[in-house]
């Protein structure tokens, strides 16, 4: 991945409107931009140069963008945020579950796109390690003790709901699938138990949110999953 100097961001699409826009608002940002048209091309830049993120469209002229991941996946862990067109749920949770860290539906703002960004090189850096102890706002997560506090407050949770919390806390900023969610926490993936997410997450916005309905933390991507807010 990248020595010292800017992050290479390699921005994989096929139009080049989008292209002409990602570039200027990337270097804005900091960061070191390489551009890719194709699925061949965007491999072999890869191969060549090692970016330290890739934004990957899933429409592309010669070959899917699922077969770009998978192909990247095979060599590497680089962050890879999907940038797409396509709002169908499948494709999104598809490109999660093949490996990817993110995705955004077309049109996005920048804004958007650099907190997305940063939030990936975030946990890539960390190498995959746990926080100790995770904050954000009045929520207090320790992870080693398995103590949630909430303005000085005690918030009791199951054994179950607080494994939900941690994962959710230890990717936040990132989208998790209900798939990764029923694996992670019940061992299995059976679409027939998607209930048992719903349930618990329910249970986490009655136990840590102050309204509910409006949740400030634990965010919900419909028919994909959900994403901790980070302040």
């Amino acid at each position: 991945m990248n020595g010292p100097g800017p992050v290479t961001v390699l921005v994989v699409e096929d139009e080049q409107s989008i292209r002409r826009f990602l570039q200027p608002s990337l270097q804005a940002e900091g960061y070191a931009v390489l551009e890719a048209g194709t699925g061949k091309e965007a491999l072999e830049l890869f191969a060549a140069r090692v970016p330290g993120i890739v934004l990957l469209d899933l429409g592309l002229p010669d070959m899917d963008g699922l077969d770009v991941l998978a192909r990247i996946r095979e060599r590497s862990p680089v962050p890879i945020i999907i940038l797409t067109a396509r709002d169908r749920e499948g494709d999104k949770v598809k490109g999660l579950d093949a490996g990817a860290d993110d995705y955004l539906t077309k049109p996005f703002g920048v804004g958007e796109l650099a907190a997305r960004i940063r939030a990936a090189l975030r946990h890539a850096r960390k190498g995959g390690e746990d926080p100790v102890v995770f904050e954000s706002g009045d929520l207090r997560v320790d992870l080693a003790a398995h103590v949630v506090r909430l303005r000085d407050r005690e918030v009791h949770l199951t054994p179950q709901e607080f494994q939900v919390l941690a994962l959710l806390v230890r990717n936040a900023g990132r989208v998790i699938t209900q798939k990764r969610i029923l694996r992670e926490v019940w061992g299995h993936a059976s679409r027939e138990q998607e209930h048992y997410v719903r349930l618990y997450i329910h249970q986490l916005r009655g136990k840590l949110e102050a309204d509910p309905a409006r949740p400030a933390y634990i965010i919900t991507e419909p028919g994909v999953g959900y994403r901790f807010r980070v302040e």
